[in-house]
């Protein structure tokens, strides 16, 4: 039995004539098998890797004298002729075998050979060549062209282009204290706010220099060691802005936007531009937890609140953003793209009317990545920016919540910064944005919306806070910037 180049019998591979040889007695096999036992490893002429054939040179492969390693008996060396020593070997053999091949007539592909039932299999798997191929030297670490894709290979066909996120690095200014501790941490607080007056500059440093996942631990801790409740203390001690700022650190981020949207929506009046701000730039997970957390502490739905409070089309866009079910997949398909780009243009600036259903869904559904394309594959389309086609096309709280969504998908650092410059600017500060946004974007991208907030104004968030606050309250704001740019 044998199949055209594998394995070599007589001394060369390709083979020659006659079957891979396996002697009786055990395994490994006697002298002139694989793995020899005298002379030396790898084999002498007759065995394999064989002397003469591949790698064609005499005395096997490393040549070398004596063998590799140098021992006498072979390697591994085992006495009684086989391992383990046992009778007809392991396992057991048929004279003119190879261990449990079939009888003759079987094989891959039906031919005679390695043994498969007959029925054929694809030629060249694995690493066998096609008959009357010639095998390429494949041994160490050169591929073989008779197995193609195996261990890995370049797909076939087209693939949709891939712009993966670029990693900067952690882009937040509130860091983890290196060896912070609850308990100690509390002492401070406590300390902080006994007896006569409050030590506001201990309380700034402290939650200044924590992490949320530092701070929010601390509620616990004080109710542990001192039976009372940090948020009552604090609210006892403290007012005005600065008691805001701190209870909004103080709260974890999805407890603290649950309750930034019941506020924009049971309020006196609706904060739409909060509603779209929070439900455009929170990822899927951290919606789906806002929404199980506002059921949890008001008793009905983030939706059910937004259908009650809300009505039409931006309607319908809040309660889109708010099933946390956007597309988050990296890759972008510019075909597809593109077909979004007409479905927008056809939608909007190619008809009579609007069809804001459209619009809904694919800047509601489609990743982030994905919509930036599109963005892009419009304005070449139409020669105009899509937040230009909104403002043209839609009005009221429907182009005013599509263009902010537009905003914060293309550039979410700018529509952050423009957001803080709104806060800041004319008569009276807008304290409850602003405090939003500095506290749950301080360890996400504050740094780049400093440099946004730079590049757009032409001064640094840092001044403009400075210039616009006061007190503890400014204090503790500047420790969230992280510094001037």
């Amino acid at each position: 039995m044998s199949y055209p180049g594998y394995p070599p019998a007589g001394g060369s591979y390709p083979p020659a004539s006659g079957p891979y040889q396996q002697p009786m007695g055990g395994y490994p096999p006697q002298p002139g098998a694989y793995p020899p036992q005298g002379g030396c490893y790898p084999p002498q002429a007759g065995a394999y890797p064989p002397g003469a054939g591949y790698p064609p040179q005499a005395g096997g492969y490393p040549p070398q004298a004596g063998g590799y390693p140098p021992q006498a008996g072979g390697y591994p060396a085992a006495p009684g002729g086989g391992f383990p020593p046992q009778a007809g070997g392991y396992p057991a053999a048929q004279p003119g075998t190879y261990p449990n091949m079939p009888p003759a007539g079987g094989g891959w592909g039906g031919q005679p050979g390695f043994g498969a039932p007959a029925g054929g299999m694809p030629q060249g798997y694995p690493g066998v060549p096609a008959p009357g191929q010639q095998p390429m030297p494949a041994y160490p670490g050169v591929p073989n062209p008779s197995m193609p894709g195996y261990g890995g290979g370049v797909p076939t066909g087209p693939s949709p282009q891939v712009n993966p996120a670029i990693n900067r690095g952690y882009r937040g200014t509130i860091k983890d204290a290196p060896g912070a501790d609850p308990l100690r941490d509390v002492e401070v607080l406590r300390k902080a706010m006994k007896g006569f007056g409050t030590d506001e500059n201990a309380i700034i440093e402290l939650l200044g220099n924590r992490s949320s996942k530092q701070r929010v631990p601390l509620l616990a801790a004080y109710k542990t060691t001192y039976g009372k409740d940090l948020f009552s203390d604090l609210k006892s001690e403290l007012t005005g802005n600065f008691e805001s700022l701190v209870l909004a650190m103080l709260n974890a981020p999805s407890r603290f936007d649950a309750s930034e949207l019941k506020e924009a929506i049971a309020g006196a009046g609706t904060d739409e531009a909060c509603l779209i701000e929070i439900l455009s730039s929170r990822s899927n997970a951290e919606i789906q937890e806002i929404t199980r957390i506002y059921k949890a502490e008001y008793g009905k739905s983030l939706e059910d609140a937004i259908i009650s409070d809300t009505s039409g089309h931006f309607r319908r866009l809040l309660v889109s953003l708010s099933q946390g079910n956007r597309d988050e997949r990296e890759t972008v398909d510019v075909s597809v793209a593109k077909q979004d780009a007409q479905k927008l243009y056809a939608a909007g600036a190619n008809k009579v009317g609007t069809d804001e259903s459209q619009f809904n869904a694919i800047l509601c559904a489609r990743s982030k990545p994905h919509l930036r394309q599109v963005f892009q594959e419009y304005q070449q389309m139409c020669g105009k920016e899509i937040e230009k086609s909104i403002c043209s096309e839609m009005s009221g709280n429907l182009e005013s919540g599509m263009v902010a969504v537009v905003k914060c998908i293309k550039n979410t650092p700018a529509y952050f910064a423009e957001r803080l410059n709104k806060a800041m600017q004319g008569a009276g500060t807008k304290d409850r944005t602003l405090i939003r946004i500095m506290v749950s974007r301080s360890e996400v991208d504050m740094l780049d919306i400093r440099q946004e907030y730079l590049r757009l104004y032409g001064k640094s968030l840092y001044t403009t806070i400075s210039g616009d606050t006061s007190g503890d309250y400014k204090k503790l704001l500047l420790k969230l910037c992280g510094g001037s740019d």
